[in-house]
């Protein structure tokens, strides 16, 4: 009886640790327990992508960590809200897309952080709504810079 409770036990312990480890991929921020989003994580030789979806399949956060500058054209008059990510702060900016005025954009943003010496990062959030864009907002702005050991580096 006590073999057949330590092998459950086992079981239940492994099992969580794989739920934690679905929801934070590696060399990703770690994500708040209640946000309800795991990472997908593409890693290259000089970038990391880590990409926040919902349950429901959902791509609402990209973060790209990068050892070159992204050189985003980020134009002032785009600027919408401040924010912060990784103890720095920055400003989200409003897509354009050439004038055009397309279905969704005014819950989508962008922004580029320099965070080190050779050391950015570039989000972009896709939100379903004004209160979605808000919360990403402020979740982005409690991650961690998790660029201390990334491929680039």
């Amino acid at each position: 009886m006590l073999k057949h409770a330590r092998i459950v036990a086992c079981a239940l312990l492994l099992a969580g640790s794989a739920a934690v480890s679905a929801q934070q991929a590696g060399q990703c921020p770690l994500l708040p327990s209640g946000s309800g989003l795991q990472w997908q994580e593409q890693a290259q030789s000089d970038f990391i992508v880590c990409k926040a979806t919902t349950g429901d399949g959902r791509t609402v956060l990209n973060v790209m960590l990068t050892a070159r500058d992204p050189g985003l054209s980020l134009v002032r008059a785009l600027r919408a809200e401040k924010g912060r990510f990784a103890g720095e702060e920055l400003y989200w900016y409003r897509l354009d897309m050439g004038g055009r005025d397309m279905p969704g954009l005014e819950t989508r943003r962008i922004t580029a952080v320099k965070l080190d010496r050779n050391r950015y990062a570039q989000i972009w959030i896709d939100a379903g709504d004004a209160a979605e864009l808000a919360s990403l907002q402020q979740l982005t702005g409690s991650l961690g810079d998790a660029t201390a050991n990334f491929a680039g580096k």
